[in-house]
Formats: structure tokens, C-alpha cells, sequence
């Protein structure tokens, strides 16, 4: 199964490194879409001490109307505390893209608005002075939730073995 994880205009290096990992790590893809808070040359790569980035799928897109150019007729699931859904109440299936807006401003709010019946929230208490979590622990919870779930699905049934 093959998740694509969609980072819209990243800021922050270590988020997109912490993503990256996990991507490899699942044989997921990551999608960037630009602008970059960052540079992807491999003399920062390797200062930044991404050995394992070779390993990465990766897409960078120009805009995020280039994005949703190539890949606006697959299913996408948009991670925004504005959400109307719990991520968890999702069927992911293989495929499927994740967004992520930047860590400072998120998904921009007319594409959430445009695009609001797949918008998925990470429930937090709502005693919490937090705007939101960071966005590599965000982006981790939805990909293992979402390879979890065929996974479980997966799962042969065990019998109980007859007794003569």
C-alpha cells in the first residue's frame, strides 16, 4: 500500500526530514509543494545529515495548483483543525493523499473551504491552549493510521482449533 503525503509550502527543514524518514521507512511518497522554507540541494541534505533521503519518493510541484493539476481527480484527505470528520472515521486506501499545510498558517482556508467534505481533524482537548500539533507528529498519526487500517482489515481470522 502507497500513501502519498502532500507538504504544501514547508517551512521548517527538520519537519520535512522527520516526514521524509517515515515516508522511506513505509515505501510511501512525499509530495512538496512549493514555496520551500528550505533548500533541497544535496550539499543541505547532506549538512542537514538526511542520509537516507536517496531513498525517498519524491514529487515537488511549483504550486499547489500545479498539485491539484496532476492529481486533483484522486482521493485526498486534508489534515486542518478545521476538519468536520476525526481521522480515524476515515477508510484510507491505497493511494490515498494526505495534506499538510504550512506549520505556521496551515492549508490555505478557500481550499479548505473548496475542498471542506475531505477535511480530517486530530481530535485534542479542547482545554488546550494549542492552535495545532506539529506537523511531523501530525502527518505521522494520519500515514499509520492509514497503513494500519488494510493492515488490520488484512488480518486472517484464527479459528479455534478442534479438539478430537
Amino acid at each position: 500500500m502507497a500513501i502519498h503525503i502532500v507538504l504544501v509550502e514547508p517551512e521548517i527543514p527538520p519537519n520535512t526530514g522527520n516526514i521524509a524518514r517515515s515516508v522511506a521507512a513505509t515505501n510511501s511518497v512525499l509530495h512538496l509543494v512549493k514555496p520551500l522554507g528550505f533548500s533541497l540541494d544535496e550539499k543541505s541534505l547532506r549538512r542537514a545529515g538526511l542520509d537516507y533521503w536517496p531513498y525517498v519518493k519524491l514529487e515537488v510541484h511549483e504550486s499547489l495548483d500545479d498539485f491539484m493539476q496532476k492529481y486533483g481527480d484522486r482521493r485526498m484527505f486534508l489534515a486542518t483543525t478545521k476538519g468536520g470528520q476525526k481521522y480515524t472515521d476515515v477508510k484510507y486506501r491505497d493511494e490515498d493523499m494526505l495534506l499538510f499545510g504550512r506549520e505556521t498558517a496551515g492549508l490555505p482556508r478557500e481550499f479548505i473551504e473548496a475542498h471542506k467534505d475531505c477535511a480530517v481533524r486530530i481530535p485534542m482537548s479542547e482545554d488546550t491552549r494549542l492552535r495545532s500539533l506539529n506537523l511531523s507528529n501530525a502527518a505521522n498519526i494520519l500515514l499509520f493510521e492509514a497503513l494500519r487500517q488494510p493492515a488490520a482489515s488484512m488480518e486472517t481470522v484464527r479459528r479455534p482449533i478442534a479438539h478430537f
